[in-house]
């Protein structure tokens, strides 16, 4: 299975699986083997952060996990595809956070609620929005290239990860990355002078 070539715990398919077949033991078993990669994912992200934003890695873990614990009837296929699911509700939690945050300061309330209090401060960074826009935008016309942006720069998948996740060769991300780039590129330049 995959979990070998990648260098990843073969039992960590095997009980997200079985997780996924409504074992709750598995769960248990699976949670500190997963919980460690999740941190170090999100802390990943969150070192891309402006200075002094109040979000904390442990808070977007635990929101992360708290979704993940919902998503119960998903059939895993492998570890990868696990952790491609986490680079998409580190997108979703933090566009929701920056959406939120941005209806507050036009005095609208928001009506999503924020299980973690460090959520519910968290500063973004002004263009996470916009990108999320493009992200969309990109997907719409290239729904692959999307996903290779959201599994780097949400997931912090390196290039091998993603091309496992993705069942491509690594020189086919590396070419979707390149381009994906340049498109949100030209993208968010036309939504600034717009």
């Amino acid at each position: 299975m995959g979990d070998e070539k990648s260098g990843g715990d073969p039992d960590v398919t095997l009980l997200l699986r079985a997780w996924g077949d409504g074992d709750e033991q598995a769960l248990e078993k699976l949670t500190p083997l997963v919980y460690q990669e999740l941190h170090r994912r999100a802390h990943w992200h969150m070192a891309r952060e402006q200075d002094g934003h109040t979000l904390q890695t442990t808070a977007l873990v635990n929101e992360i996990y708290v979704k993940m614990v919902d998503l119960r009837s998903v059939s895993w296929r492998d570890r990868a595809h696990f952790f491609a699911m986490s680079s998409r509700l580190i997108r979703r939690v933090l566009i929701d956070a920056a959406r939120a945050k941005g209806r507050q300061k036009r005095g609208g309330t928001s009506s999503h609620v924020v299980l973690d209090e460090a959520l519910a401060s968290y500063e973004p960074r002004p263009e996470l929005v916009a990108l999320d826009d493009a992200l969309t935008a990109l997907a719409q016309v290239d729904a692959r290239k999307s996903q290779v942006v959201e599994l780097r720069f949400f997931g912090g998948l390196n290039v091998e990860e993603c091309a496992e996740v993705l069942k491509v060769s690594p020189e086919t991300v590396k070419r979707d990355w390149k381009l994906a780039k340049a498109w949100l590129r030209r993208e968010l330049k036309q939504q600034v002078e717009s």
